[in-house]
């Protein structure tokens, strides 16, 4: 137990609530200056940025060490706050500290005087919200986590109604607020079960108790269905692609980059430490839904059509090939296959800070993009690579490790992931040593459709030429917007250059989880690193880069050597056209034209064309999620009519109250009697 404070003996744990008081108190002074933009902006956000470098530091030296624990002054009587500060916790401030450092210093240059609400409020909920996930990720009692959860909750959805006057921000607020509290219904459930009626919610009284195989089952479906909701499982992924487009950018980053994380960050708390014995279908559950919630959310990115939409699906992708390998690391651990468990669980954790870094980036970029152009339509983009340069090479580098390319964290992350589905064989079951082979394949085309909808993504907006004339008054990023993004790109860089020292972090983790590490494979070299065993499969990202380099250099060389000025530029020739305009470029609704045709079962489109009277004839396809009208509408539906036979309940006369409760009075002493 540790001492909170102590002049002699801070520890760890000290350091991160120093962090966590220092964000809300600048969360205070931006209340106290409401509306100075220049102080909040200049300011309250790169301190806000300072005290998250501390963060970092001081989790990448928590990871390595022991579980520090303390019991906070604060609470209720005979319930205090509980804290628990574990490499598992340490793992996710990391993220935590990392990401907010490049988007609140993203963030100091991003906003505007004079847009939505006031910057003081929104320095407030923005702090609120990072010194609650903080929170959420080292209590360490039921009481303590709902608590800050629930403060999580309420801030971002603040934050998503920050340009509330929008009646479509609004609904999307509505959307969020409405999943996020039955998902905590969920959580709260799921504790219940978890403390095993001793009345004891404390996460070390839970991890004391053995449930049966059946209450064990229901706390843990209970989990992933409540930290599904907030992480964007299917079905419960309506409200991410509403909530992220409505946010500003920094809050989209912070949400998809953080926020998601942190919902898997409980399914881990719960399914590998705070139950003790695992069963083989809760890893098959997991991996089927994680891969279902994949691919529907990389087939309907490649068909959006709108910037922020196309990245919030593209992170329901990400959050689906995440959970899949949670499920495999679960499955390989009720076999008690360690070795296994843990190289799927490594996989799972690295995609985790790889999307942490690539998503948020991409996030950045593209709110730079809508605060220069005004813009956020795909079809009304194009040719912007000349015009803000800054914006540009950031987003590319995002987007080659979204799309899984090498040498960026996204390719080592899926390549792990790759690894750990297909070194299967030796499973009990014949079944499942065929199933887990076939979702590798799955995993693979989910893969190839996430690269194609990043070629659309920054093709459209930054390649060719512009599709509107004030595109070329585009302003590039600010310096603060582009120090925050260069920091993100870094933190790419370093995922894809240093696997095996990210690994070796990693693993301090996965021996507190699972037992083991993969620290066997990084003993033979630093350089390489090898899943398994050499003869298998190994990668080298160090040879990878110089050969991309070489390659890239000798092709340059010979472009100079032979062809460097013996060729003459004429006007481009198309079909007869003498020049070429941008209503000859490819759209973003072409692109994912392919797409919607071969997956058109998962689609819900509406079609407008157009005819001969028509004045201005046009032509739309709208795609829709098609849940929204299979399983949200009919249960709204109910509701509403379960609502209205409740309401002729209330007749406003005393009388009828008076006689309900004698009814009510009445039934429950013949139940009793009974």
């Amino acid at each position: 137990m540790t001492s909170l404070f102590h002049p002699t003996t801070w520890v760890h744990l000290d350091w991160v609530l120093v962090v966590v008081v220092a964000w809300l108190l600048i969360g205070v002074l931006g209340i106290v200056a409401l509306r100075r933009f220049r102080f909040v902006a200049i300011v309250l956000f790169p301190v806000g940025a300072l005290f998250s470098v501390l963060l970092l530091a001081v989790s990448l030296s928590a990871v390595f060490s022991g579980p520090e624990t303390a019991i906070l002054p604060l609470g209720l009587p005979q319930l205090p706050f509980h804290l628990r500060l574990d490499s598992l916790s340490a793992f996710f401030l990391i993220i935590i500290g990392g990401v907010s450092v490049g988007v609140s210093t993203f963030a100091a240059g991003y906003f505007r005087q004079g847009e939505g609400t006031p910057p003081g409020l929104i320095c407030l909920e923005y702090h609120v919200f990072l010194a609650s996930i903080a929170m959420v990720v080292i209590a360490d009692d039921a009481y303590l986590f709902m608590v800050v959860w629930e403060t999580m909750a309420l801030s971002s959805f603040f934050l998503v109604l920050a340009n509330h006057r929008i009646p479509a921000i609004r609904d999307a607020g509505y959307i969020y607020m409405l999943v996020a509290h039955v998902g905590a219904l969920a959580i709260l459930l799921c504790f219940g079960l978890l403390q095993a009626n001793t009345g004891d919610y404390t996460f070390a009284n839970m991890r004391q108790q053995h449930l049966t195989p059946f209450w064990g089952s229901v706390a843990f479906v209970l989990a992933v269905f409540g930290f599904g909701a907030k992480a964007g499982l299917l079905p419960l992924h309506v409200w991410l692609p509403e909530a992220h487009p409505a946010a500003p950018s920094p809050f989209s980053a912070l949400m998809s980059g953080v926020m998601l994380k942190i919902a898997l960050y409980g399914i881990l708390r719960v399914g590998f430490d705070l139950l003790q014995e695992q069963i083989w279908w809760w890893g098959v559950l997991l991996m089927g839904v994680g891969l279902l919630t994949a691919l529907f959310g990389v087939v309907f990115s490649t068909v959006q059509v709108e910037m922020k939409r196309l990245l919030a699906y593209s992170s329901i992708e990400n959050i689906g090939l995440i959970c899949a390998g949670l499920g495999l690391s679960l499955l390989f651990r009720a076999y008690d296959m360690k070795a296994l468990s843990a190289l799927a669980l490594t996989a799972a954790m690295y995609h985790m800070l790889a999307h942490a870094f690539f998503k948020s980036l991409l996030f950045c970029s593209t709110g730079a993009v809508m605060h220069a152009t005004g813009e956020r339509s795909l079809g009304r983009l194009g040719g912007l690579m000349r015009y803000m340069p800054w914006v540009a090479w950031p987003t590319l580098v995002g987007a080659l490790a979204c799309a899984g390319l090498p040498p960026f964290g996204g390719f080592i992350a899926e390549w792990l992931l790759l690894q750990s589905f297909l070194f299967t064989t030796g499973l009990p079951s014949s079944f499942l040593d065929m199933l887990v082979p076939v979702m590798a394949a799955l995993i693979a085309l989910i893969a190839a459709l996430s690269g194609y909808t990043m070629v659309k993504y920054f093709g459209v907006i930054f390649l060719g030429q512009p599709r509107e004339e004030n595109l070329a008054h585009a302003h590039d990023a600010g310096p603060w917007e582009r120090l925050g993004m260069v920091w993100l790109v870094l933190g790419c860089v370093v995922l894809g250059l240093m696997p095996s020292q990210v690994i070796a972090m990693i693993d301090t983790t996965s021996v507190l989880l699972v037992g083991t590490g993969l620290a066997h494979t990084l003993a033979d070299s630093s350089w390489l690193l090898v899943p398994v065993s050499i003869e298998r499969a190994s990668y080298s990202p160090i040879i990878f880069l110089l050969g991309v380099l070489a390659s890239m250099g000798l092709a340059f060389w010979l472009v100079r050597k032979l062809y460097h000025g013996r060729l003459r530029r004429v006007p481009p020739w198309d079909c007869g056209y003498p020049w070429q305009t941008a209503r000859m470029q490819d759209t973003a609704e072409g692109f994912g034209q392919p797409i919607r045709q071969i997956f058109e079962p998962f689609f819900r489109m509406k079609r407008q064309l157009p005819s001969a009277f028509d004045a201005q004839p046009s032509y739309k396809v709208t795609v829709e999620d098609p849940l929204w009208y299979w399983l949200y509408l009919p249960v709204a539906w109910l509701v509403e009519r379960v609502s209205r036979i409740i309401g002729l309940l209330q007749q406003g006369r005393i009388a009828v109250y008076l006689m309900y409760s004698f009814i009510t009075l009445i039934v429950v002493l013949l139940a009793v009697k009974r």
